[in-house]
Order: structure tokens, then sequence, then C-alpha cells
């Protein structure tokens, strides 16, 4: 193992670069090794590492694979993070996920069910695991880290560590138990003993989650996304002359592009779908966990947390200051309301790019709920309609992602793009709530009042997440919380 003073100098400088990173927002002041596992031996050589870094008055732990070779293949170049030594007996240092020969070593693992020091790999009972395969990480994500093997298995690693099980993976074994058809299912997953890491009652920390790969599967945020190129690809309307495959003329004889559900791949049929996989879901967390009555005073206390983060909110970026009084007017008749609600677990963070559509329907991913969140927060009971919410969110971020840099476009011009985006995104809304409704969901019809509180603190929560990690984006969520204030 290189000298740890060494290692601690080059992942100071190599962690704030990483996508996965979540401190960006503040200066690294120390990082040093909490643990560190030999996994391979020799050369090249694999060890694991969880590094404890300090921000200020916050400890955070980071788990990465770290490489050794004396001769770094060109194809590991992007990888490095840097060599140790002088001369002959200089070693190189990367981030081994992109390296499959020694990222293999991770499924061999948990088909051996191994114990390396604090690392316990486990296999779901009944599972083969194909060894053989692999590994090769995407490139979509941020948070964490994903390894696809060979077209069976795909492995989460998560790089933040958060203190006990996952919740990701406490919510995929018992939906796996039951059947549930919209979850993959779980194969094994890897842990550390908590000593260290501030696992609570002494409870191993999840380090890993090896799941089955949806072959063919297609990326919800993808498919919506293609579909609201297609409407903004369809040419404006001039008098009465009508554009090819346009509506029957209206009674004043004019012509109109204001429904995208003329334009081609359009999405609702599909919304609708995953609405009703949304409740289904929900139904078997429920019956997985179990599902308890909150009066009055929890209301309220959502409430008044609402309001607590607008107020942050509202410090931080300036812009939310006209529409605080609308926002805070909903959160107040929300405190207002009397009436209990049934809480459960919840998936926490669902949006397009967390749902995948197969041959078989859509499944539900990532149940880790929100990243910046606690994890007391991620785990805490909610409403099923904080899911359907995130989803109405995130229908509004594919209507207006193609136009989030083009922040100078002629007002004629602007104004079109924001009437075609309010019209794709009501489509696909309504769709998914009727979908979710008919499948059994609690209607959001009849819940209005919770359900545009908890749309209005999600937006609130959006706004903070891209000021601090997006800034470039800052004005999607802005243009639909406009939009969503003047209703």
């Amino acid at each position: 193992m290189p000298a740890e003073s060494t290692m601690a100098a080059l992942l100071h400088e190599w962690l704030p670069r990483q996508r996965w990173f979540a401190g960006k927002d503040r200066p690294v002041t120390e990082v040093s090794l909490g643990t560190a596992t030999e996994l391979l031996p020799g050369d090249p050589g694999l060890r694991h590492l969880v590094l404890d870094v300090r921000q200020g008055d916050v400890v955070d732990h980071y788990q990465v694979l770290l490489g050794t070779r004396r001769v770094l293949p060109d194809r590991l170049a992007h990888a490095e993070i840097g060599r140790v030594g002088e001369g002959p007996d200089a070693t190189h240092v990367y981030d081994a996920v992109h390296d499959p020969e020694l990222n293999r070593a991770l499924l061999a693992g948990i088909a051996e069910e191994a114990v390396v020091g604090p690392l316990r790999f486990r296999r779901a009972p009944g599972t083969a695991i194909d060894v053989a395969a692999p590994g090769t990480p995407m490139s979509a994500e941020q948070s964490n880290t994903s390894l696809v093997y060979g077209e069976t298995h795909i492995c989460k690693l998560f790089r933040r560590l958060s203190p006990g099980p996952s919740p990701d993976l406490e919510i995929n074994l018992a939906l796996s138990e039951l059947g549930c058809p919209h979850v993959p299912a779980v194969h094994g997953w890897i842990e550390l003993a908590a000593a260290g890491t501030g696992g609570p009652d002494g409870e191993p920390v999840t380090l890993a989650l090896l799941s089955e790969f949806l072959r063919g599967g297609s990326d919800g945020w993808r498919l919506a996304t293609t579909s609201v190129r297609d409407w903004f690809a369809m040419p404006l309307t001039r008098g009465t002359e009508p554009y090819p495959g346009a509506p029957a003329r209206r009674p004043n004889g004019s012509y109109t592009a204001a429904d995208p559900g003329w334009a081609g791949g359009d999405f609702a049929a599909e919304a609708e779908r995953l609405g009703a996989a949304t409740a289904a879901v929900h139904r078997d967390l429920a019956r997985a966990f179990g599902v308890t009555e909150a009066g009055a005073e929890h209301v309220r206390e959502m409430a008044r947390a609402m309001r607590r983060q607008l107020d942050e909110v509202v410090a931080d970026v300036p812009e939310v200051a006209p529409h605080a009084g609308a926002i805070g007017a909903t959160f107040d008749a929300l405190a207002e309301s009397t009436e209990p609600l049934t809480l459960q677990r919840v998936h926490g963070d669902l949006h397009l790019g967390q749902v995948m559509r197969t041959d078989h329907g859509w499944t539900l991913l990532d149940f880790e709920g929100e990243p910046a969140r606690t994890p007391e927060e991620r785990r805490a009971l909610g409403h099923p309609l904080r899911d359907v919410a995130g989803m109405l969110r995130s229908f509004e971020y594919a209507a207006r992602f193609l136009h989030a840099d083009e922040g100078h476009a002629p007002p004629a011009v602007a104004l079109e793009q924001e009437r075609r985006a309010l019209a794709w995104a009501e489509r696909n809304r309504e769709a998914f709530c009727r979908g979710y409704a008919a499948a059994g969901g609690p209607d959001p019809a009849a819940h209005r009042v919770l359900t545009r509180a908890l749309e209005f603190d999600k937006a609130v929560y959006e706004i903070r997440y891209e000021a601090r990690n997006r800034p470039s984006w800052l004005t999607v969520p802005l243009h639909s919380l406009a939009h969503l204030t003047a209703r």
C-alpha cells in the first residue's frame, strides 16, 4: 500500500473533481483513510478504501476502489488518480471501477459470500452469479457508480456512505421477496462492519447492491425527452393554414399546435402506465412495511418543515422570493388540514430518471431517497403522493430541459417555448395521475392541497439542489415555479 500521507494528498486533489462527490460547494479540509482492505494482491492490485473526508465541521465517508499498477495502460489513463514513488519503483494508482480485470473481484466475492477484513459479500438465496462477466461503468449517474456485468447483473456502488443499511437495499429486498414485478430482482450486496462509519446499533453499512440487469430497458427520461423533442419540432401554425397531420379545422376557422397529442412520439399513454406501476409499487410497499395513521399535529409539523426549507432557499436564491407568498400560503393551507394521513415507506425521489421501460412494463429503480436529505429523513414514512409530486415535477423538467441554457431567446420564441412546455407537461401530468388513481393509488384530484404542497416542497428542494450543483439548470425549476404559483 502506498504511504498513507501520499495517498491522502492525491485523493485530496482528485475527490472534488468526481461527479459523485457531494461536497463541491465547500472546500475539503482533510482526507484520511478510514479503512483500507486488500482484495487482490500483486500487480495489478486492488484495495477497497473508505475515506474520511472533512469539510469544516462535517465528516463524510466515501468509498473508492483503488487499483495499483506499475504500468498503466492507455485505456485506464482517464481513471488515474496519481503516481507514488520514484523511478522504477513508481506505482500508478487509479479508480479501479474502470478496470474489468479488477472490478470482477466484486462479483467473485458475492458469488463466494466472502468475508475480507471488515467487508462482507452477500448473495441472495438461489441466485447464480456469472463471475466471468466483465464490468463496465455506466456514464449517466452522478451520486453513485454502477457497473454493468455482461447482460446479467448491475452493481451499484454507493460512493457517499450513510450509516446503516441503505434504503435501496431494504426496499428492493422486501419487494423482491413479495415478487413485485416493477422492481429488478436483488442478486446480492456488499456491506461493511459499522465500526468507524457511524452505523447505528452496530448495523453494517451498505456498500453496493447487485441487481438484475434490465436488458433492452429504456430510460424513462430519455423516452420522455424524445417525445418533447418531437413536440417542439412541429412547425408553428400561421393564419388558417394547417400543418401536416393537423387536427380538424376549429369552429373559428383557425388551426393550432397547442396539443402535443398530435405530435409523433406522444408519451401520454406511457405516462398513464407509469402511474399504474407506481400505484402497484406503493401497494406492495404497504404490504411489506405496513402503514400508520398521522394526525393533525404531524401534518402541521410537515408544513412547518416545508416552511423552514422555503425560508432557507429564499435566503440562498433570491429569485424565489417573488413566489414565496403563494408557496407559503399553500403550506399554511396544509397546516390547517384536519384530515389524517396514511403514511408508509415510499420511493422518496421518484422522477423519470429513476424508471425504466422494459418489454414487461415499467420498473422503478433507486429507492435511496433524495441525496441531500439525512439518512433519517430518507427512511422516514411519507404519504404516497410525495412520489406522485416528484414525478409531476419531473414532467415539468422534461418539458423544459431542451431550453435550459437558452436565456436570451427572442421574446416571441421564448413565449412559444413556454406554451409548448406547459402543454406537454400538463398532458403527461394528467395521464400519470389518471393511471395512478385508476390503479388504486390516492387520487391527487381528491387531495389537491396535499399534492400541491408536496409539489411546491419538491420544487423548492430542486432549486436548492440546482443552485449548488448545476447552476445552468436553475432556470428550469424557476420557470415551472412561476407557472405553478400562477395556477
